[in-house]
């Protein structure tokens, strides 16, 4: 019968078949992922406001690479959207003004703003120069000088009548006395008699106010001279400006936010032309690049986004560093002699306006990482806009002199991360379910299907060929598939963690270059590994030297009451493997029950507690029906200074408990493994072949006998992808494998012994395992009562 629980060599590993042609399906879906596929595209196609995208699975499975792959050819089937752009606000340039252009013109606009420019310093100030500009200021210079002359023309007039000459010397009048129609000079006017003297100066002062009566509308007149000469050169600019906006206007007629910047231009130009483009004595070519340099950054919008015309369709944009400024933009800034000074064309895109009309791609750890992202994401998203400013804004730190225009937001999020952030989401922000509705849930293992098998091959075919590495052999895909499944744990499910089968192809890639080899065959994937095994084995290889050296106390041989080996799985870094752990238990009368030293201790966490604590029902259940349960016993795992999770060992526990409570001898050769129920039934464990491997190499350094074998719960029979050196001791019959559904087939296996099962009259058979334990429980029970007795007798 007990024969019956060893597994054979077929049960140890999978066998399979290359698929004979490629799957029908897409060579380019994601392995298993039907239900992630399926959400995925239901978020797409939702348009209503809060049916954006959590993507949640754990890293290496594909995730990102499918979002982007369905997106990127969802989004080729749409219109591309529209182009924004910052121009400048010339009332108030603190706060630049947002423009929509059709999408694929924002570029173009700009390169016709720039000819624009060229054009007004090709037309200014040559415009001012010309034969036209020059006869009409002329007209207005000389209506201005004929009324000059007019009134000075009367005031001189009077003077001749008085003897007197009026000078001019540019603007600067004059008067003289004369005489013999010589004007005398300051000596020749001293020596006049005092009376002539006298009588010059009352005439020059009646003629100085004669002067100032007919001058006394010329400050009107200046202005009039201005003011028709600025006027002239409106027009002169006006006039030359229109041909050069006319065709500007024409093109972009129907886009309202161009033509509206247009007439800006056009009225700053007037101003901009006169303070910078008069004509003066001389230009050279230094001066004409700064001007030039002055008016780009004036008039050239600052284009943020423009998606082209080239069957892009929307933007697929995924931001691989989501701190605040790369997501929702920035404005940087130049010093100017010291000082830091911005405008409109420093202002920077983010990812958000990148993405703006299609598709946002998003770590969720990282967005929740980076301080002011996850609540700038959430505001920007509820607003349906997109503002720039300074995250430190809300603590009173003000660091932007620019308040840009808002720009309309409309973009599908796509946050990826794992299940632990998506539930602590759900579970403390309330905004979270109002805004991320759709949850593509990747699965950490795929069905091992044919299909799925066929695609898994393909895949890893075309990633050899995409990298660059040699082709894969069928005994390659073959060990690939082995391996993928025994990450998955399973010979009926292949991993999700795709991820690391690409790395392993890399890995071989190396090796077989080093060794000449043409293609990648097993013998290459076996090597690689190999080697990673052995990079990261250095803790197992000590733990296994300090058992053989005896450091650590693990018999495999003899027997031994009270002493059981049991299996565990160490997870340290990047690397998980086996080891045994000695388990021993004693038992003395009393009715302390049964302490679990490693919880006294407070290195047992709560699983490995509830395991032992789930002995005292089994006992209970299946020994202690006709008297009370009365029993002191001890149960530690040896050689253990850290803390012990799992109920896998639970199993182990109770065939040492009922070792020790029997004095029931337990073979040394054996190790075990599996979780119980207060029934008895064993249940499934995780890391089954790392356990067995590990009690394996000890067993194999020490010299396999025939008699070392593992038990194992029956139901983790589909978990086996062992090595193939454990395969093929168990195939010369060095070593075995059992399989357990039951607490008494593991007690026969472990003793030799029958376990004994309970007949009608609820009696196990005499001599048998069970047959003792009640035995010794009854006698304890007897002993407990005897003493309880004594105590209140006396």
């Amino acid at each position: 019968m007990l024969e019956q629980l060893k597994l054979p060599v077929t049960a140890l590993k999978l066998a399979i078949d290359l698929p004979g042609t490629a799957p029908t399906g897409q060579h380019n879906a994601i392995l298993g992922q039907n239900r992630a596929q399926s959400a995925l595209a239901f978020g797409i196609a939702m348009k209503a406001p809060g049916y954006n995208i959590f993507v949640m699975g754990d890293p290496g499975t594909g995730r990102l690479s499918m979002v982007s792959h369905y997106l990127n050819t969802y989004a080729e089937q749409q219109e591309a959207p529209l182009s924004y752009a910052y121009v400048d606000n010339f009332e108030n340039q603190r706060e630049p003004v947002a423009i929509e252009l059709p999408s694929g013109e924002g570029h173009a606009f700009a390169k016709d703003i720039e000819k624009l420019i060229d054009d007004v310093l090709a037309t200014f100030p040559a415009a001012f120069e010309s034969p036209s500009y020059q006869q009409k200021k002329t007209t207005i210079e000389r209506r201005f000088n004929q009324r000059y002359n007019s009134a000075i023309d009367l005031v001189d007039a009077k003077a001749r009548e008085m003897s007197v000459a009026l000078y001019r010397d540019s603007d600067t009048i004059t008067f003289l006395p004369i005489r013999n129609d010589k004007a005398l000079d300051e000596d020749q006017f001293t020596l006049l008699p005092q009376a002539e003297r006298d009588a010059f100066h009352q005439h020059t002062e009646e003629l100085e106010e004669y002067l100032g009566d007919v001058l006394l509308e010329l400050p009107q007149w200046r202005r009039t001279l201005v003011e028709e000469t600025r006027q002239l050169d409106n027009d002169t600019i006006k006039q030359a400006l229109e041909p050069l906006l006319a065709e500007l206007n024409n093109k972009y007629q129907n886009v309202d936010d161009v033509i509206t910047y247009l007439a800006e231009i056009e009225k700053s130009l007037s101003n901009t032309i006169g303070e910078l483009l008069m004509p003066s004595r001389s230009q050279d070519s230094r001066e004409i690049i700064a001007k030039r340099l002055a008016l780009i950054e004036q008039y050239l919008p600052n284009i943020l986004v423009d998606c082209k015309h080239d069957g892009n369709g929307a933007p697929v944009i995924y931001e691989p560093h989501p701190i605040y400024q790369n997501l929702f933009g920035r404005i940087e800034y130049v010093s100017d002699q010291g000082t830091l000074v911005t405008s409109y064309r420093r202002i920077c895109p983010g990812s958000l306006h990148r993405a703006n009309g299609g598709y946002l791609i998003l770590d969720a750890e990282k967005v929740l990482t980076y301080p002011f992202v996850w609540e700038g994401l959430k505001r920007a998203l509820q607003a349906g806009r997109i503002e720039i400013e300074s995250p430190y804004s809300e603590l009173g730190i003000n660091t932007i002199t620019l308040k840009p225009g808002v720009i309309p937001l409309n973009v599908k999020v796509i946050l990826v991360g794992s299940r632990d952030i998506y539930y602590l989401l759900e579970e403390l922000d309330s905004e979270f379910n109002e805004m991320f509705r759709v949850l593509a849930d990747f699965d950490d293992h795929i069905k091992r299907s044919p299909d799925n098998v066929g695609q898994f091959v393909q895949l890893l075919k075309r990633h050899a060929a995409d990298s660059g590495a040699k082709a894969l052999t069928d005994g390659a895909l073959l060990r690939l598939i082995e391996y993928s499944c025994r990450q998955a744990e399973n010979q009926q499910r292949l991993s999700a963690h795709v991820n690391s089968c690409l790395e392993i192809i890399a890995e071989a890639n190396l090796l077989a270059g080093q060794t000449k080899a043409v293609n990648i065959d097993k013998t290459e994937i076996e090597l690689a590994l190999s080697a990673r095994e052995q990079r990261n084995g250095r803790i197992a290889e000590a733990i296994l030297e300090e058992m053989l050296e005896g450091t650590i106390l693990i018999d495999t041989d003899g027997e031994a009451i009270g002493k059981v080996n049991g299996l565990t799985v160490m997870d340290i870094g990047g690397s998980s493997f086996g080891a045994p752990a000695r388990i021993t238990a004693t038992v003395h009368p009393g009715s302390r029950g049964i302490v679990d030293i490693e919880r006294e201790v407070e290195l047992g966490q709560p699983i490995h507690s509830k395991g032992v604590m789930i002995l005292s029902g089994y006992l209970g259940h299946c020994y202690a029906q006709q008297f009370p349960l009365a029993i002191s016993a001890s149960i530690a795992m040896e050689q253990s200074y850290g803390h012990i999770d799992g109920d896998s060992a639970s199993l182990a526990e109770l065939c040492c408990l009922i070792s020790a409570l029997t004095r029931t001898p337990i073979q040394q050769g054996f190790a075990m493994t599996g979780s119980i129920n207060q029934y008895g039934e064993v249940q499934a464990i995780g890391g089954v072949n790392e356990k067995i491997e590990g009690f394996f190499e000890l067993c194999a350094a020490r010299g396999l006998t025939g008699r070392q074998a593992v038990i194992i719960p029956a139901s983790n029979k589909r978990n086996l992808m062992l090595k193939q050196q454990v395969v093929d001791a168990v195939e010369q019959g060095l070593f075995a494998i059992y399989t357990v559904s039951n607490v008494d087939e593991a007690l026969s296996l472990l003793t030799g012994q029958e376990a004994g099962t309970i007949n009608a009259e609820g009696q196990y058979p005499e001599g048998s395992v069970n047959f003792k334990a009640v035995a010794r429980l009854k006698e304890i029970s007897d002993m407990s009562a005897d003493e309880d007795k004594e105590t209140e007798t006396g």
